[in-house]
């Protein structure tokens, strides 16, 4: 009567058959565990790691094209033309004779870039 309330419990026990039999499934229950995990950051690869990368490309390529000449407008929303570059500091005029230095890195986009036009015969 005992022995129908009370179940045979075989969790943490190896399988019927002896060791070695136990060490065989070991294997395939790791990889069913880390499985779920490398799912995991394959997605989060995929929807967060790489476009924020392509975005800091897409960044890094517009402020290298800055020239002389380029109208840009700053991350904190000042409209200016690009006045002179030197190395990593750029020199903004805002108004007629006013110009800023600021950090290249500050630029948030370029409205119109200077580009030299073909003649048209």
């Amino acid at each position: 009567m005992l022995s129908l309330l009370i179940s045979n419990a075989y969790g943490m026990a190896g399988q019927p058959g002896g060791a070695a039999a136990g060490q065989q499934g070991g294997a395939g229950g790791m990889l069913g565990l880390f499985l779920p995990m490398i799912v995991v950051f394959g997605i989060f690869y995929l929807l967060m790691i790489r476009p924020q990368q392509k975005q800091a490309k897409k960044v890094k390529a517009m402020l290298e094209a800055v020239q002389r000449g380029d109208e840009v407008v700053t991350r904190s929303g000042i409209h200016g033309k690009v006045h002179g570059i030197a190395d990593n500091v750029v020199t903004l005029e805002i108004a007629d004779n006013v110009r800023i230095k600021m950090d290249k890195a500050q630029i948030g986009y370029v409205k119109t870039a200077n580009v030299p036009t073909a003649e048209v015969k």
